[in-house]
């Protein structure tokens, strides 16, 4: 379990340019979920997954992964994070290397690194046979597949993943998420940080809203999305499945309000027109 406890964090402190980022922050990543943060640009959202990564150091406040502080490297290496446009750091001649890099910089074995290379690359459905090509032979979101794959080689028991769709065209996208969804399922704790309320809806077991540095919400999609005055504080709006069913109800309908996906409301309306 990852567990946050009241971490206050302040850029630039005792300058004219002194800005707090995060205000108190206290919750908890339990083991095996899949857990989103969301919130507006600004809201303290990548200051946040950089101090549970343990990339930025922190005074106020506590991290801890598994009962162990963040600053402990035991700590730290059960945490992955991938970044915005992850390929865009991509820099080895081929796909294999590229991969192996962080394996090989622990300093396992020739015969380990090629097993996780493999199963890496096959947890984010990539074929083997790319294996030798170079990462700017491929596709953006084969590129991007192989950046998550270099950081799940490392086999870190949580990942984070930083507006993991951003830039990638709605196909790809959607195969995207689809392997996310395939890797929570395996077994690896997701942490997704994002503004898209269809992710969240789809993927997310349990959300959690920032806003200017504190937390408007931690809970359920479901129950965030009956919240319409959260969500317009931390300028974000509701999924598009959830919008059209509130329509309905406007119009007379008798429909559930809670729905949250697009074959939730297809199969809603279907029952309330009957």
């Amino acid at each position: 379990m990852i567990e946050v406890k009241n971490l206050t964090y302040t850029y630039m402190k005792d300058t004219p340019f002194e800005k707090t980022a995060l205000k108190n922050i206290s919750f908890g990543v339990e083991e095996g979920n899949f857990f989103a943060i969301a919130g507006h640009t600004g809201s303290g959202k990548s200051t946040l997954i950089q101090i549970i990564a343990g990339l930025i150091d922190f005074k106020i406040g506590a991290v801890e992964v598994d009962g162990e502080s963040i600053t402990k490297k035991s700590a730290r290496r059960k945490i992955g994070i991938v970044f915005q446009y992850p390929e865009h750091q991509l820099f080895e001649e081929t796909v294999e290397k590229d991969i192996a890099f962080g394996p090989k910089n622990f300093g396992l074995n020739d015969a380990e690194v090629t097993k996780r290379v493999d199963e890496a690359m096959k947890l984010v459905g990539l074929d083997l046979s790319l294996k030798n090509l170079s990462p700017f032979e491929l596709s953006g979101g084969q590129r991007r597949r192989v950046a998550i794959a270099g950081i799940l080689a490392l086999k870190p028991k949580y990942l984070i993943l930083d507006e993991p769709t951003a830039g990638l065209d709605p196909k790809t996208r959607k195969n995207f998420l689809a392997e996310i969804e395939k890797l929570h399922k395996s077994g690896v704790t997701i942490i997704l940080v994002t503004h898209s309320m269809e992710d969240i809806a789809n993927l997310a077991e349990k959300v959690l809203v920032l806003t200017d540095g504190e937390i408007l919400f931690e809970g359920m999609p479901r129950k965030l999305f009956t919240k319409t005055e959260i969500l317009e504080r931390a300028g974000l709006e509701l999924p598009a499945a959830t919008r059209l069913i509130q329509k309905f109800s406007r119009a007379g309908f008798n429909v559930n309000t809670e729905i949250l996906t697009i074959d939730e409301a297809e199969k809603e309306i279907w029952r309330a027109i009957k």
